[in-house]
């Protein structure tokens, strides 16, 4: 039985980071509207109901982290998912999570169904 190697510490916080970009809702949202494509700062504050200052920060960390790819084109900027991964990796979040609550839903059922004549 082969043992598992040791990550490297900074490995660990290369990947921590990465999960906590994801750890933030309104990322999430903004991810979810950028599914079907491209959008404009101006298409993704009126669709969230925030500021454009919010929008931008989130933008901005998504950005960074090599999630989203920007163009402006003239005053507007638009944005685009770069890594289409990850939506992957959220269908494989949200399936574990839709699977617990359906267990969780059964076990309620079955409590319901006790002592019931």
């Amino acid at each position: 039985m082969k043992l598992a190697q040791p990550v490297p510490q900074e490995v660990m916080q290369y990947v921590a980071e990465y999960f906590s970009i994801l750890s933030e809702p309104m990322r999430l949202k903004l991810l979810n509207l950028l599914r079907d494509g491209e959008k404009c700062v101006q298409e993704l504050v009126e669709a969230t109901d925030t500021s454009q200052a919010n929008v931008s920060k989130h933008l901005k960390v998504m950005l960074q982290a090599g999630i989203l790819s920007r163009r402006t084109e003239g005053t507007s900027a638009y944005y685009r998912v770069d890594d289409p991964l990850i939506f992957d990796l959220c269908n494989l979040v949200c399936d574990r999570l839709a699977a617990r609550i359906e267990e969780q839903a059964r076990q309620f059922r079955s409590l319901s169904l006790v002592g019931k004549n």
